[in-house]
């Protein structure tokens, strides 16, 4: 292990021990903002969570909770109807024993600093860019477990694009993410950045926060090398900030079909200016400084690079890093306006699910960093609100994996189910039609009068969309 690397997990695992006797290191809680649920059946919570009325509880009243105490807050539709069905089937939302690693700062610091382990064969490819810049793309091509399920009908396995973390670090459940997921037939492909996770950097510039200019190419590239294959997006953590941006510029011409975000930073120039909890600041921020370390002397003519390694908090290494350039300067505000993941969230044609823990000591509290109104409002997004996991933790007991990776893919196996079924009923739809218009056609022959009544959107009450 690099001599960086031995003191990064070092420190974490002292901020572990020190989550252990701080377990309530958060930001202070704002007042709680009111939320709606879709209508279904009550599950079954802890009483003690129930009577508690814990963090989750501030952004749903009560009446339609899912399994495990989580709850689903979303624009009720057709689909949003589909997604509820399958989360009450879902075991992987039923509680299950209390094990160690029930903590928030455990789940979260776990994720982060336990080795990875035996993880699965990569195939890496480097994509050249137009501005002749490198990105990695690691495509997941073992081991192959028997039994293999393939998860579209037509018998091509569908594509998984993972976007990992902003800082670039490869974490245990990103890899067991693609290893489940390559089990369940898909053909997962992990996203890297411009100098990021041995992807050389021969230009000098790195990749913003939300700048999705680099996907957008490596999206383009995927889609080339499979046509027919259905695209998933999965991305982790701050990673989501760079996802989002490309759904919402992209819009329905994304080429993916469904996307899941992992513990997402929605309200990211907020979570920057506010600043994590010190452990986790510092941590974030160390790991920063050892990534860009590597790249001095190719920073050193576009960056103050002595001002960026001694910053002392995440804003001011952001800042140093895009704003106070040599060559082209601009301000924070500016910044923003280019790179927050929610500005074109408007124009996003692709339903996303996000996972969310309401004891989340990275993000905060739920009702500081999820932007709720947006669940409410927009019928492409969902989120789901579970009273524990951490941040990116949601684990179990070893050796079962995270749930929030059995969710995700029964997510897209909902998602697949629902739009083959309305394809069929468009088929369909467009049968009748047809057919009643020959009849029509004969009947005007014949000489026979058709009554001005009559209504196809009348007659077949099946047409509808999904985002209804």
């Amino acid at each position: 292990m690099p001599p960086w690397d031995a003191a990064l997990v070092l420190l974490l695992a002292a901020l572990a021990l020190l989550g252990l006797l701080v377990p309530r290191l958060r930001r202070p809680r704002r007042r709680a903002v009111g939320a709606r649920t879709l209508p279904g059946a009550r599950g079954q919570d802890d009483e003690d969570e129930v009577d508690g009325r814990g963090p989750a509880d501030q952004f749903s009243d009560g009446r339609e909770p899912l399994p495990g105490g989580c709850r689903l807050i979303c624009k009720p539709s057709a689909l949003a109807q589909c997604l509820l069905r399958a989360l009450r089937r879902s075991a992987a939302l039923e509680p299950g024993p209390r094990s160690w690693l029930s903590g928030p700062h455990l789940q979260t610091l776990c994720h982060f600093v336990l080795p990875v382990g035996p993880g699965p064969e990569l195939a890496r490819e480097y994509l050249q860019l137009a501005d002749d810049g490198l990105v990695a793309l690691d495509w997941v091509v073992g081991p192959c477990a028997r039994g293999r399920r393939v998860t579209n009908a037509g018998g091509l396995p569908a594509v998984l694009l993972v976007i990992p973390n902003a800082w670039g670090r490869l974490t245990r459940n990103v890899l067991g993410l693609c290893l489940l997921a390559l089990e369940r037939g898909y053909y997962p492909v992990i996203f890297h950045r411009r100098g990021h996770h041995g992807c050389p950097l021969v230009s000098p510039r790195l990749q913003p926060f939300g700048d999705p200019s680099d996907l957008k190419e490596a999206v383009t590239y995927i889609r080339f090398r499979h046509p027919a294959a259905p695209l998933f997006a999965v991305s982790e953590g701050s990673g989501s900030a760079l996802l989002l941006s490309y759904l919402g510029e992209c819009g329905s011409s994304s080429y993916v079909t469904g996307a899941a975000c992992i513990s997402p930073v929605l309200r990211c120039r907020e979570w920057f200016e506010a600043g994590l909890p010190w452990p986790y600041e510092r941590g974030f921020l160390l790991h920063q400084k050892i990534a860009v370390s590597r790249y001095t002397t190719a920073l050193e003519d576009t960056v103050d690079t002595r001002k960026l390694f001694r910053s002392r908090s995440l804003r001011e290494f952001e800042e140093t890093l895009f704003c106070h350039t040599k060559s082209f300067p601009i301000t924070w505000d500016t910044y923003w306006d280019h790179n927050d993941p929610l500005r074109d969230v408007d124009e996003a044609a692709v339903p996303v699910l996000c996972i969310c823990s309401a004891d989340d000591p990275v993000c905060g509290p739920p009702d500081h960093f999820l932007p709720t109104e947006l669940f409410h409002s927009n019928p492409y997004f969902f989120l789901l609100l579970s009273r524990h996991g951490g941040h990116c933790g949601f684990l179990r007991q070893e050796p079962l994996p995270a749930w929030s990776h059995e969710v995700i893919l029964e997510y897209f196996r909902a998602l697949t189910e629902f739009f083959r079924t309305e394809e069929r009923m468009k088929g369909l739809s467009r049968r009748r039609a047809s057919f009643l218009g020959g009849r029509r056609r004969w009947g005007t022959l014949q000489k026979r009068e058709i009554s001005p009544s009559s209504n196809l959107e009348e007659i077949f009450s099946w047409k509808r969309s999904y985002t209804r």
